[in-house]
């Protein structure tokens, strides 16, 4: 079986068995000295470093605007489901933004030591005069913060 790892897996003590992938994004973010351990120990495994194919990228911001994880979701959480979806991977991650985005597109996902994220979407309300928006951001009418609530 094909994996596809996030950041997240780095912090975790979690087996695997498989070929396994990340981005060199998620190289980057492994700045502990318990993360780049782990890191050199699976290079050493057969971990592979591979960059994304770009070309789903649009698709992956699409989907993430639908379910309104677009202004959470970083480079990386592109990367990251940008390979798995390309490799036809699962992803092994805790964040929550990633799996509700993968859940959206079909690319299955394992949750590592948090509870698996439920497919949803958010909706924008303003926390001033309780008007909804598409996006989150300053409320024209009120001027207060329009957060992001579960639908």
């Amino acid at each position: 079986m094909k994996y596809v790892l996030d950041a997240s897996f780095f912090f975790a003590d979690y087996p695997l068995t498989g070929e396994y992938y990340t981005t060199p994004s998620v190289v980057d973010e492994l700045l502990d000295l318990a993360s780049k351990c782990r890191f050199d120990l699976l290079i050493e495994s057969g971990l592979q470093v591979r960059l994304p194919d770009i070309s789903e990228r649009a698709r992956i911001l699409a989907a993430a605007g639908k379910s309104g994880d677009l202004q959470v979701i970083s480079g990386t959480d592109c990367d990251v489901l940008c390979l798995a979806g390309e490799l036809g991977a699962t992803i092994l991650t805790d964040d929550f933004a990633i799996q509700n985005v993968a859940l959206s597109l079909g690319i299955p996902v394992l949750s590592l030591q948090q509870r698996p994220a439920k497919k949803v979407r958010w909706k924008f309300r303003c926390s001033g005069c309780g008007r909804y928006y598409k996006t989150d951001g300053e409320c024209p009418v009120c001027g207060s913060a329009i957060k992001r609530k579960l639908k």
